[in-house]
C-alpha cells in the first residue's frame, strides 16, 4: 500500500494489498454499504494515495455483506435536508471529486458487485474500468424517487449505458437486472454468485500479464481519446503515442520477449503474486 495512506485510520473502508493488486471494499454492511460525507473523503484520500504508486497494477473495488453500495445513507439524506445552498452544493462538490478521483486512477479498477447497486453505487460502478456483478445483483438510479436528480454521478453513468438508456432510467428510476446492466453496457460480465471471486481474480491475472506501462497507457487512451472527433490533429497525436511506447525500455523488452518466444519482465510467477 502506498506510504502515503494510512490504512489504520480507515473506518468505512476494508482496504489491503497484495503484491501489485490493491482491494478496496465498502465496509459498512449494516446499513447495506450506503455512503456519507466520511465514506466519501475515506474513498478520495484511498484514490489519491494510488496516484503516485508505481508498484500498483490493478486495484478490485467490492464491498461486504449482501449488498454493493444502496447509495446514500439516510442519516446523512437527513442531514443535508438541513443544509443551505452553499452547504449542499459544497458537499456535493466532494462527492464529485471523489468520483473523478476514482476515475483517475492511473491503473485499471474492477468492480466486483455481489448485491445491490443503488444510486451512487451505479456512479461507483460506471467510474470503474471492468464490471462484473453477480446474476442475482438489481440495479438502480433511484434518485427521482426521492424528489431528487443523479446529477454528480451523470458524466460517469451517462458514458457507460449511453443518452438513450440513461433517458430511461433516470427518469422512471426503475430496478434493473444485472444482465440489463450488461447489455446497455455498464456491467461487462455476469456470473453466478459463487464465481464471482475467480472471475475477478481472471480478469486481474490478464492484467498482470500485460506491461505495466503499456496496460496505464492504454487506460489513459481511453479516456483522453475516445470522446474525440478523428481530426488529423488526433491521427497524429496516437501516432506519437505509440512511437513513444515502442520506443521505451518496456516497449522494446516486450517485442524483444515476443520475438524470441521469451516472458516478459514484468510477468510475476504465480508463486511470487
Amino acid at each position: 500500500m502506498s506510504a502515503s495512506l494510512d490504512v489504520s485510520s480507515l473506518q468505512h473502508l476494508d482496504v489491503h494489498r497484495q503484491g501489485a493488486v490493491a482491494t478496496v471494499r465498502l465496509n459498512r454492511p449494516d446499513v447495506r454499504n450506503a455512503f456519507h460525507a466520511d465514506t466519501v473523503a475515506e474513498l478520495t484520500r484511498v484514490f489519491a494515495s494510488f496516484q503516485d504508486d508505481a508498484e500498483l497494477r490493478a486495484v478490485v473495488l467490492g464491498s461486504t455483506g449482501v449488498a454493493f453500495c444502496s447509495g446514500a445513507d439516510l442519516n446523512w439524506m437527513r442531514q443535508t435536508a438541513d443544509y443551505s445552498w452553499v452547504d449542499n452544493h459544497r458537499d456535493a462538490s466532494r462527492l464529485a471529486n471523489m468520483l473523478w478521483t476514482l476515475t483517475c486512477c492511473p491503473v485499471p479498477v474492477i468492480a466486483e458487485v455481489q448485491g445491490d447497486c443503488y444510486g451512487g453505487g451505479v456512479g461507483l460502478v460506471s467510474c470503474c474500468d471492468v464490471v462484473v456483478a453477480a446474476e442475482s445483483a438489481q440495479f438502480c438510479l433511484s434518485e427521482a424517487k426521492l424528489g431528487l436528480i443523479p446529477a454528480t454521478i451523470s458524466p460517469y453513468v451517462i458514458h457507460a449505458i449511453g443518452e438513450r438508456a440513461a433517458r430511461r432510467y433516470f427518469v422512471t428510476a426503475e430496478r434493473f437486472s444485472a444482465e440489463r446492466a450488461q447489455v446497455m453496457g455498464l456491467v461487462h460480465e455476469v456470473v453466478a454468485r459463487d464465481a464471482l471471486s475467480a472471475t475477478t481474480q481472471g480478469i486481474v491475472e490478464s492484467i498482470l500479464r500485460n506491461g505495466p506501462n503499456a496496460v496505464r497507457e492504454c487506460k489513459t487512451l481511453v479516456r483522453e481519446i475516445g470522446s474525440r472527433p478523428i481530426t488529423h490533429e488526433l491521427r497524429d497525436v496516437t501516432a506519437r503515442r505509440i512511437a513513444d511506447v515502442r520506443a521505451s525500455d518496456e516497449g522494446m523488452a516486450g517485442l524483444n520477449a515476443f520475438l524470441t518466444r521469451g516472458t516478459p519482465p514484468w510477468v510475476v510467477a504465480p508463486e511470487a503474486k
